[in-house]
């Protein structure tokens, strides 16, 4: 699994990562890689974004 993060972060760490999964996106806070990560469904994840835009 490849996490990334948005090229719009800053090297502060102060942003989240995603994973692209199977049915679910993946995520997780990059100061605490090892805490575990939400795991979001495919569907509503691509909806979130389309609101960002």
């Amino acid at each position: 699994m490849t996490w990334r993060k948005s090229s719009y972060s800053t090297n502060g760490g102060e942003c989240v990562e995603v994973a692209l999964g199977r049915p679910q996106v993946l995520v997780r806070d990059t100061k605490d890689r090892e805490g575990g990560a939400i795991a979001v469904p495919a569907g509503p994840w691509r909806e979130f974004l389309s609101r960002l835009r």
